[in-house]
C-alpha cells in the first residue's frame, strides 16, 4: 500500500448500495406505468366493435404511451375485408 492509496476517495458502500437501489426503483415505477384498468377497457371496446363487425381479439390492441405529463390512449383495429367493402 503506497501512501497515496489513503489520500485516493473512496466510494463507501452505502452510496453504491443507494445508487442501485434508485435504479431498481426507477425500472420497477416504469414498468409499473401501465394502469390496472387497461386490460379491462381493451375487452370492452372489443365487445363494442364485435357488435358492429365479427372480429377476434388478436385483430384490437390497445396502448397506452406517456408523453411528458400527457398520456395518449392509441388503439388500432384490423378490421376484416368483408367489413369495409359493407361500409
Amino acid at each position: 500500500m503506497s501512501i497515496f492509496s489513503y489520500l485516493k476517495k473512496r466510494t463507501s458502500t452505502a452510496s453504491v448500495a443507494k445508487e442501485r437501489l434508485q435504479i431498481i426503483i426507477s425500472h420497477e415505477r416504469t414498468q409499473r406505468s401501465t394502469p390496472d384498468y387497461l386490460p379491462k377497457l381493451q375487452e370492452e371496446i372489443l365487445t363494442v366493435i364485435a357488435k358492429y363487425i365479427p372480429i377476434t381479439r388478436d385483430k384490437v390492441s390497445v396502448n397506452l404511451e406517456r408523453m411528458g405529463d400527457n398520456a395518449v390512449l392509441e388503439l388500432n383495429v384490423t378490421m376484416p375485408d368483408e367489413a369495409l367493402e359493407e361500409a
